[in-house]
């Protein structure tokens, strides 16, 4: 997901998680819905696979749900929707715990710069 955003600049990525079966993202695309998830279905899909040993089965189911947001309001609600969904599934007591979300990503960028400000 880092690699379509930092590398490829193909969405800004504002929020993720990653659980066993499915993820969840919270993205400002800068190319075509359609260019976007064959990029980040692609990329992910190849190198889970490679990491895995698999090769000649789908990774990625063929649908998608996506949801144009509306408002800053909704924007929020989204995000914390996604961040605390390893909460809500029991895996973690704090979304910052989880360790494949945006969530934990800014729980210890916020250490981090705690431990420097003292």
């Amino acid at each position: 997901m880092r690699h379509g955003a930092e590398q490829l600049q193909y969405y800004d990525l504002h929020a993720f998680v990653v659980m066993v079966n499915h993820v969840h993202l919270l993205v400002l695309p800068r190319v075509s819905p359609s260019r976007f998830l064959q990029t980040v279905k692609g990329y992910t899909a190849r190198e889970a696979n490679r990491l895995l040993g698999l090769t000649g089965q789908p990774f990625w189911q063929a649908e998608s749900y996506d949801h144009w947001v509306r408002d800053e309001r909704e924007w929020d609600r989204i995000k914390t929707y996604i961040e605390n969904n390893p909460v809500r599934a029991g895996l973690v007591a704090h979304a910052g715990d989880y360790p494949w979300s945006s969530a934990a990503r800014a729980t210890r960028k916020a250490e981090t710069n705690l431990g420097s400000a003292g």
